[in-house]
């Protein structure tokens, strides 16, 4: 029962508006924790990124990895007459071809150079026998050959063509001359290289001045080679 005032209203209710209300902490307002947690979730993903990324490094680098591309370079297709060391290629090329490097099963004549039938021969449509290439069919080639040697005095370094059109001797192609000053160990190269109408069976090779001189460490340091243009 409430008491009635003097006069005989009831009592006023008084509300005090100015009551302090309880906050609410802001979203911005985190704590130091969460924070810490944003970092971890960071760190943690970019971590694996990294992880992933080596894998697919590592898978790349191994040795099965490589198969595919260094059989794209070599061997012979179906026409060819290669050496039974050849592996096929994956596609074949659309004319003649060959590429031939150092090997220490290549053994060399006095001045003429042999190349090995063990260092994977690209040989397609073109034929290598008794230290030459042998060409298949009538075109336009460009004919290239790179050596290394140890200079000692004067070095020569020649393509020869050989063609039953001329009876005789073979005929010089491309040549260069080096002649060596200062230390007679030095190492060099020479780099030969042009086009010639070239006809069926036809022949070229390479000769230098002395065989004895010629760096073998490495397969790559000695090519051969020649495609139709």
């Amino acid at each position: 029962m409430v008491a009635m005032s003097k006069g005989g209203f009831p009592p006023k209710c008084v509300v005090d508006t100015h009551t302090t209300r309880p906050t609410r902490p802001s979203q911005g307002a985190r704590g130091p924790g969460a924070v810490q947690a944003v970092l971890f979730m960071l760190v943690s993903v970019a971590l694996c990124g990294l992880a992933i990324e080596a894998c697919f490094i590592y898978q790349l680098w191994l040795p099965g990895s490589a198969t595919s591309a260094s059989s794209s370079k070599l061997s012979a297709g179906p026409l060819a007459t290669s050496t039974p060391e050849s592996r096929r290629l994956l596609v074949s090329p659309s004319k003649p071809v060959a590429h031939l490097t150092g090997g220490q099963d290549a053994v060399h004549g006095k001045h003429t150079m042999a190349w090995s039938t063990k260092a994977d021969p690209l040989l397609y449509e073109m034929d290598y026998k008794d230290k030459c290439l042998v060409i298949q069919k009538e075109g336009y080639y460009h004919v290239y050959s790179k050596i290394s040697f140890v200079a000692s005095n004067t070095f020569s370094h020649t393509v020869h063509w050989k063609t039953q059109l001329y009876h005789g001797n073979s005929i010089p192609l491309l040549m260069s001359r080096r002649s060596s000053r200062g230390s007679s160990h030095q190492l060099s190269s020479s780099y030969l290289a042009g086009v010639f109408h070239l006809t069926k069976n036809d022949t070229v090779f390479v000769e230098v001045s002395n065989t004895s001189q010629i760096v073998r460490s490495r397969a790559y340091e000695n090519v051969f080679g020649a495609y139709m243009i």
